[in-house]
């Protein structure tokens, strides 16, 4: 039985948050070098998503369709503030 490895290349995009977070702007964290990375998983069917921030360091999966929803439940709440 031949043993074959796969090199492969993730899609990864990268936001350094004291571009987008109130929390990271402070003076104590905006040097702390506080980011958010979204990779896509090798074989395209989810994300890995890491945060390194104030609160340390977290890791969290979802898959392609969780992403989903979780993207249209936030539209559906920022809606709800232009809606009334």
């Amino acid at each position: 039985m031949k043993k074959e490895i796969e090199l492969g290349t993730r899609k990864s995009a990268f936001a350094k948050l004291n571009e987008f977070c109130t929390f990271s702007m402070i003076a104590e964290r905006k040097d702390k070098g506080d980011f958010l990375e979204v990779t896509e998983w090798t074989n395209g069917e989810g994300y890995d998503i890491h945060v390194s921030d104030v609160n340390g360091d977290k890791t969290f999966h979802l898959t392609w369709g969780q992403m989903e929803a979780l993207k249209k439940c936030v539209k559906k709440i920022e809606k709800s503030y232009t809606n009334g």
